[in-house]
């Protein structure tokens, strides 16, 4: 059966094959007051979709179509729908569904709500069905986490922001990073390089610290002012006691040595983690800490209004994001996850070109 009794997509069978996609229907949750159905143009490919279908994260409620830095067409809203009509051109994150009746939703903390339903690889509280992602024809997702997107943002460069752009935007924001704070963004990638592009038009003084210095030139294109080797040997010496905030956003935190990155850190400074690798964290003493009175924190995702001050941002001051663009289909969806894997993007995936992968299709 075709939309709305079914999508259709690109889905992963076992962890074993975690890289082979199979094409197959499976069927949404119900339809609901404040649904809104999109047909997907666009979208990212996220470290996320890589952990979740390695098992990496742990097991995963197989078969599964990841994705969650979606961009598309509104095709049908439900009856209590606000904020989108049929034809917006419209963003889907991480996340999908929460409460929204709770003190932490309430406090425009719904990216914490402990109810709350990712994008994919999760029950919905109702039904039990399983949250299907992006890598599809269609997607069903709840208005408030269903965003507008600016006119001047092309969908290609808007997918990745609706995760990595998000989960790098918040914390600094909440960091209260601007003129007169020196930021640190640790790893260019995927997540790093968003980071920079934010901090730097935040008005940061914006370094990088990073241990491939071929990315210096990218690193300053996108608005760092200093750029760190963390190759050099005694590196942070010289850095004792100078950054306000590291945003940490590489996923290989466990081979790091923290206490050469913590002593970078100004007094009460905070080393922030964004980039969630497979492995533990390094051990630490509590003493690591002490010398300057630091701390170490971690994020998820983000809360609608800093989603859309984000797109108000990019717009504004036309912000472009590094993508590179793969056609959707088993064998590109393949392609895009294993060379994630590896790190050999610069520095996202856009999964495009739906219409030729969903011929037909409402």
């Amino acid at each position: 059966m075709p939309y709305p009794e079914t999508f259709e997509g690109f889905r992963v069978q076992t962890h074993e094959k975690w890289s082979d996609f199979k094409k197959e229907e499976y069927e949404p949750k119900p339809f609901g007051d404040r649904d809104i159905d999109i047909k997907i143009d666009a979208c990212g490919v996220c470290g996320s979709d890589v952990h979740t279908i390695t098992g990496g994260w742990g097991e995963a409620k197989l078969p599964l179509c990841v994705g969650h830095e979606i961009v598309g067409k509104a095709i049908k809203v439900g009856s209590e729908v606000t904020t989108v009509k049929v034809g917006d051109r419209v963003g889907v994150g991480a996340q999908i569904w929460a409460c929204l009746e709770c003190n932490i939703c309430k406090s425009d903390n719904e990216n914490y709500c402990p109810h709350q339903v990712d994008t994919y690889n999760a029950p919905y509280p109702d039904s039990g069905v399983i949250s299907q992602g992006g890598y599809a024809s269609h997607i069903r997702a709840h208005e408030y986490f269903t965003f507008p997107i600016p006119e001047n943002i092309p969908s290609h460069e808007a997918a990745p922001m609706m995760c990595a752009g998000i989960t790098t935007y918040s914390p600094l924001v909440r960091a209260k990073t601007g003129p007169g704070k020196k930021v640190a963004i640790l790893g260019v990638g995927g997540l790093g390089h968003f980071g920079v592009m934010w901090a730097n038009a935040l008005g940061a003084e914006t370094y990088v610290l990073s241990h491939t210095p071929s990315k210096k030139e990218d690193a300053l294109k996108l608005g760092a002012k200093h750029f760190i080797s963390t190759k050099d040997k005694d590196w942070a010496k010289p850095y004792a006691f100078t950054f306000d905030f590291i945003l940490n956003t590489a996923d290989m935190t466990n081979e790091f040595k923290m206490s050469d990155y913590l002593s970078t850190l100004a007094v009460n400074g905070d080393f922030h983690n964004v980039g969630l690798p497979d492995e533990p964290l390094p051990q630490l003493m509590a003493f690591d800490l002490v010398p300057n009175g630091c701390k170490i924190s971690a994020s998820h995702i983000g809360s609608r209004p800093e989603m859309l001050d984000m797109l108000k941002l990019a717009s504004e001051k036309n912000l472009h994001p590094m993508i590179e663009m793969i056609d959707i289909s088993a064998e590109g969806c393949k392609e895009a996850v294993e060379r994630v894997k590896v790190n050999d993007v610069r520095y996202r995936f856009t999964l495009v070109n739906y219409d030729k992968a969903f011929p037909g299709r409402e």
